[in-house]
C-alpha cells in the first residue's frame, strides 16, 4: 500500500492543534499515515502535545444570536455561518440570524441540535432551509446554520451569556430553586461556559471512548518515565481525575474566583437560596469551532 503524502498543510495544522515542533508533526504525521486524530495521540503519548487544539481552528465566519423568554426559563440559541467577516456584517445576513433566533426560541425542538433540525420548518413564508439559501444566493456566499440550543424548564433557570461581538455565547439550565441568587448564578455559569469550554455538566457526560483515549495516552506517558509497576495505576488514576475535573463544568475552577470549583460555588448558591440546584445542561457556541 502506498504510503499518504504528508503536505505542508497538514503539518501546519497539527502543528496548530497540538504546538509541537514542526519535525515532530511530520514525523507524526507519517507514523499515522496521515490520520490527523491518531497523529494527535501519538504526540500526546510521547509527551510532545499538551492538548488537541481542535476547538481553536476557525473555520467559518458568522453570528451566534440569543433569544430570551420574559420568565427566565426558556431561551434559544442559534449559529449562522457564512464564509466572510464582510458578509457577516451584512445587514440581510444579521437580520435572518436574528430572526432565526426568535424562530428557534418559538419552534426549535428543546436539546442541542444540529441546525438541520429545523431545516424543514415553516420561516418566512418558506422553510428555514430555503430562507437560509435565499439570503445566501443574494450575497453570493455559501451560508449554513450550523447549529441549534433550545433551554425551557417549568421548575427552574436558564442563564445566558452572549460576548459583545456575537462570535460566541452559552445557555446553562439549573434546576431547582429560584431566585435573584440563582439567576446571577446562572448567568454567571453561562459566562464561565463561554470561557472554559467543558465538555460536560459531570464525568457522566464524557463520552466513555474520550475517557478511554486520555487513559491510553496517560498509560503511556506513565511508562515512558520509568515509574514502578506498582505505582502507575494510581498516578494514571489521578491523571484522569484532573482530566475530568479540567473538562466538566462542576470541576473546573470558577472563572470569577479560581479558588473554589464551580461545583462548591453551585452548593454555596443552594445553600444561600433555601433549597437544591442541580445543573442539568449547557450548550455553548463559538463561530468557527
Amino acid at each position: 500500500m502506498t504510503a499518504k503524502t504528508i503536505s505542508a498543510k497538514d503539518v501546519a495544522e497539527l502543528r496548530a492543534r497540538t504546538g509541537a515542533g514542526m519535525m515532530d508533526c511530520k514525523a507524526a504525521l507519517q507514523e499515522a499515515d496521515g490520520d490527523m486524530d491518531k497523529a494527535v495521540e501519538n504526540l500526546r503519548k510521547k509527551g510532545m502535545a499538551k492538548a488537541d487544539k481542535r476547538g481553536d481552528r476557525s473555520a467559518s465566519q458568522g453570528l451566534v444570536v440569543i433569544e430570551l423568554a420574559a420568565s427566565g426559563q426558556e431561551a434559544a440559541m442559534i449559529e449562522l455561518n457564512c464564509e466572510t467577516d464582510f458578509v457577516a456584517r451584512n445587514d440581510d445576513f444579521i437580520a435572518l440570524a436574528k430572526d432565526l433566533g426568535k424562530h428557534a426560541l418559538a419552534l426549535a425542538p428543546i436539546g442541542n441540535h444540529p441546525g438541520s433540525a429545523i431545516d424543514a420548518q415553516p420561516f418566512r413564508g418558506q422553510t428555514v432551509a430555503e430562507a437560509v439559501k435565499e439570503i445566501s444566493g443574494k450575497t453570493g456566499e455559501a451560508m449554513a446554520l450550523k447549529r441549534v440550543a433550545h433551554f425551557k424548564t417549568s421548575e427552574g433557570t436558564v442563564g445566558h451569556y452572549l460576548h459583545f461581538n456575537g462570535q460566541s455565547g452559552a445557555l446553562v439550565e439549573i434546576a431547582g430553586v429560584r431566585g435573584e441568587a440563582v439567576t446571577v448564578l446562572a448567568r454567571d455559569l453561562a459566562l464561565h461556559v463561554t470561557s472554559a469550554d467543558p465538555a460536560g455538566v459531570s464525568e457522566a457526560d464524557i463520552p466513555a471512548e474520550l475517557i478511554a483515549r486520555e487513559r491510553r495516552i496517560a498509560e503511556e506517558q506513565v511508562a515512558q518515565v520509568g515509574k514502578p509497576e506498582h505505582l502507575r495505576g494510581k498516578i494514571v488514576d489521578g491523571k484522569i481525575r484532573k482530566f475530568l475535573a479540567e473538562r466538566t463544568l462542576l470541576g473546573q475552577p470558577f472563572v470569577k474566583d479560581d479558588s473554589k470549583p464551580v461545583g462548591d460555588l453551585v452548593k454555596e448558591v443552594a445553600k444561600q437560596a433555601g433549597g437544591t440546584l442541580t445543573v442539568t445542561r449547557l450548550a455553548r457556541f463559538k463561530v468557527g469551532e
